[in-house]
């Protein structure tokens, strides 16, 4: 029923801050202070704040470029777990503020700059605060609740009869870590265990932290059903955080990995193959792992519907080059909020949505949990329905 099975990578546990991201630590924290400082410049002398109040907003703006980047190495540094997912979240909440910030006040200048007029300075610095706020809360609440079902046709030429109409549900990006636990997985189980799915597929991303911190919080996942099982595929994420652990953990909970290897999927007397790949930067980590859909589709029988699991949208170069019909993927999390949608492009060929990449269809989900900032603005959280439909 299955090729050659490619086993998980060994396992890369954190052990305190590796010196690659002590590096890029030294390398942002200039970086992030120069930005901020940017914000006082532009917008404090504009408030009129009194020495008291402009004290504690300069005060603020250094907090926050010291905990931006401090909450993103916070599992490597802080033994403790929940103190360390604290700082994580608090330093996630920032980013995702600040970044706002930083946008409106770079539209606000270019508007000052073409209006050229003092009197817009206040009211206009005063606005730029009320928006990022009001983005950041909205922002917040949106990431915060449980993904909404979105259903998706996907078109296939030469589908069997007894395929059409067959449905996938598919989970991605999930990060589950410092600030998305197990009462919000189990929520997303629930929902996914209502559709009454005939299949189930998780497209990588599912963790940030270690097994020994986060096997509770995951372990809804192995509660998922549908009529023929859930399978997954890494993403980059699961390297980061020790794959070969994480790999071994999902087998236990019933999570089946499709690394470089197939399936055969039977249903109503017809068959497809679904296939996953490894991230496509996996190879990074180690390259035996290299994301090959070459060697997935190894083996496996001529003329039947080929379906690929594939973190990175990237991947559909080789995909369609292998022969695949359709590849499903997340990794981009549809930008997450405003702006950023429009920055997807510059790395991957789809930001979301279903879309045609030479003879292959491929989807990208908008991811199901949300990563760093807890914030989704102009992205919606998905749990995606997808139903296969004659062309």
């Amino acid at each position: 029923m299955s090729s050659t099975r490619t086993e998980a990578p060994p396992a890369v546990e954190p052990a305190g801050l590796p010196r690659r991201l002590r590096g890029a630590l030294l390398r942002i924290l200039p970086l992030l202070g120069g930005l901020h400082a940017y914000l006082g410049w532009r917008l404090l002398p504009a408030l009129d704040l009194g020495a008291l109040g402009l004290s504690l907003a300069i005060a603020g703006l250094v907090l926050s470029a010291g905990l931006i980047p401090l909450g993103l190495l916070g599992r490597f540094l802080i033994p403790h777990p929940g103190w360390a997912d604290r700082l994580s979240g608090l330093g996630g909440l920032l980013m995702g503020a600040f970044s706002t910030l930083l946008v409106f006040t770079v539209l606000r200048d270019g508007l000052l700059w073409i209006a050229n007029d003092p009197a817009l300075g206040a009211p206009t610095a005063l606005g730029v605060l009320g928006l990022a706020a009001f983005v950041t809360a909205v922002g917040y609440v949106n990431a915060r609740r449980v993904a909404r079902v979105r259903r998706v046709d996907l078109p296939l030429a030469d589908l069997p009869d007894a395929l059409a109409g067959f449905t996938l549900v598919q989970l991605s990006d999930l990060h589950v870590g410092p600030t998305i636990k197990g009462d919000y997985v189990q929520a997303i189980v629930d929902r996914v265990n209502g559709l009454d799915a005939d299949l189930v597929v998780l497209t990588g991303d599912l963790v940030d932290g270690r097994v020994d911190h986060l096997r509770a919080h995951t372990a809804p996942l192995g509660r998922l059903r549908s009529r023929h099982g859930p399978y997954m595929v890494t993403g980059n994420h699961e390297y980061y955080s020790g794959a070969a652990a994480w790999m071994r953990e999902f087998e236990r909970i019933g999570l089946r990995g499709l690394h470089n290897r197939h399936v055969l999927i039977p249903h109503r007397g017809a068959r497809f193959v679904l296939a996953g790949v490894t991230d496509y930067s996996a190879g990074v980590f180690d390259p035996a792992q290299a994301s090959d859909p070459v060697a997935a589709l190894a083996g496996s029988p001529p003329g039947l519907l080929r379906i690929l699991l594939a973190h990175q949208p990237r991947s559909a170069a080789a995909a369609e080059a292998a022969g695949f019909h359709l590849q499903l993927s997340g990794h981009t999390h549809g930008g997450q909020f405003w702006p950023w949608n429009h920055f997807v492009p510059l790395q991957q060929p789809f930001t979301a949505g279903l879309h045609r990449f030479g003879r292959m269809l491929v989807y990208t989900s908008r991811g199901t949990g949300y990563w760093g900032p807890p914030k989704r603005f102009g992205a919606p959280s998905e749990i995606t329905l997808l139903r296969l439909v004659k062309a």
